[in-house]
């Protein structure tokens, strides 16, 4: 289990549920009972803790609902998804496409969608489950996935490429300027990557088990992927990335407005 925020909301719904419940069933009525009838004095007040509990149980509750099982926000701390995702980009998750799961115990309880080849998802890390991690799904289930020259072949075939150009860095990401900016076609999806010429990482086959997926950064050479540390397990995926809503670059003084709901793909 994962004790992060959404544990702290579950409690904090659970605390607030069991007060008001409690003052509900017992201590209103008690209260109720010791009013004696026709008396002129006011009513006694109900506790200040339970009108709290009262006030914050829905907000809490409809809280938990859209981040459990809707849409979660997300922001991203470095540059491995460069060009897609900049360093302070303020992303939406949605937790719906592959389905409905459990709050802390991540089961599934209701399967609407499977991941494709180019989503970009939200997984926990699968060494350290208390970190999210967002790649790029390129390998699924059954695949065999072949990476060298900075090329990909899935189950023998080449997944093609274009130059792009230089690539000119912005904000926290300007170390990477001077790399190579290339469209990728993976699936049905067109996007963009960068590629350092001059750097070398992991090459070789990689089979990609039953349940499992293949992800990669589109930062290919600045990106810890399943080339260092293997698959993702299908119950670790947290959701689909879907939209920019906001990017806070320091470097920059503060908001980059151009990146404002900018769709991920």
């Amino acid at each position: 289990m994962n004790f992060d925020f959404q544990a702290i909301m579950l409690l904090a719904l659970i605390l607030s549920g069991i007060i008001w419940g409690l003052d509900v069933l017992v201590f209103s009525r008690q209260r109720a009972a010791s009013m004696v009838e026709g008396a002129i004095e006011p009513q006694e007040e109900t506790p200040v803790l339970v009108e709290y509990a009262k006030s914050f149980f829905p907000i809490i509750l409809i809280v938990l609902v859209i981040r459990s099982f809707l849409i979660e926000p997300f922001r991203i701390p470095s540059g491995s998804m460069l060009p897609t995702l900049l360093v302070g980009d303020f992303i939406l998750v949605n937790k719906f496409s592959y389905g409905v799961r459990l709050p802390l115990f991540g089961a599934k309880v209701i399967s609407v969608g499977e991941p494709q080849r180019g989503d970009v998802v939200v997984f926990r890390y699968p060494r350290d489950p208390s970190v999210d991690y967002i790649k790029r799904i390129v390998g699924l289930p059954g695949d065999r996935v072949h990476y060298e020259n900075k090329t990909i072949y899935i189950n023998g075939e080449r997944v093609s490429q274009k130059s792009l150009g230089v690539y000119t860095g912005v904000g926290e990401g300007i170390e990477v300027t001077g790399a190579s900016l290339r469209e990728e076609h993976l699936g049905n999806v067109d996007h963009q990557i960068l590629i350092q010429t001059s750097r070398k990482l992991v090459e070789g086959d990689f089979e990609v088990p039953k349940g499992r997926y293949f992800v990669m950064g589109d930062n290919r050479d600045n990106s810890n992927d399943s080339r260092f540390w293997g698959t993702v397990p299908e119950e670790n995926l947290v959701g689909k990335a879907f939209m920019i809503w906001m990017n806070w670059d320091n470097t920059k003084g503060g908001v980059t407005w151009s990146r404002l709901g900018t769709r991920i793909k």
